[in-house]
């Protein structure tokens, strides 16, 4: 059975260390009642968008999601190409991940193309 020293015992036992336990727990309700804005306990409004608008919030995401993806596949292409040490199968790896990259990257830079196309078949 696990035993706990005595010195420790001793300090989570002290009247010092009940009571800089309340400061704490009472300090930090207070700040986490702060941080959090009132417009956020507020009912919320909720406003339609027209489809213009959407498309454009859709297009944004998609290139920041899309340019975020190909850079985490950039950065592991170089890590595996750096910790390849001359193993061919690891090498291999690394093209795959930095063509996975580029393919990304290429994506993220149509995307406002590929909305353009939906936008003109729905009509927006």
């Amino acid at each position: 059975m696990f035993r706990i020293p005595a010195r420790l015992r001793a300090l989570t036992h002290s009247r010092i260390a009940c009571r800089v336990g309340r400061v704490a727990a009472v300090t930090g309700k207070t700040l986490l009642f702060l941080a959090v804005p009132a417009a956020a306990h507020a009912e919320p409004v909720l406003t339609a968008n027209s489809l213009p608008v959407v498309i454009n919030n859709l297009q944004n995401w998609l290139i920041g999601i899309l340019a975020a993806v190909a850079t985490l596949f950039l950065v592991l292409a170089g890590v595996y190409w750096a910790t390849a040490g001359g193993d061919p199968a690891q090498v291999d790896k690394a093209k795959g991940a930095l063509r996975n990259a580029l393919i990304g990257y290429g994506l993220a830079i149509l995307a406002p193309v590929l909305l353009q196309v939906v936008r003109g078949i729905v009509g927006g």
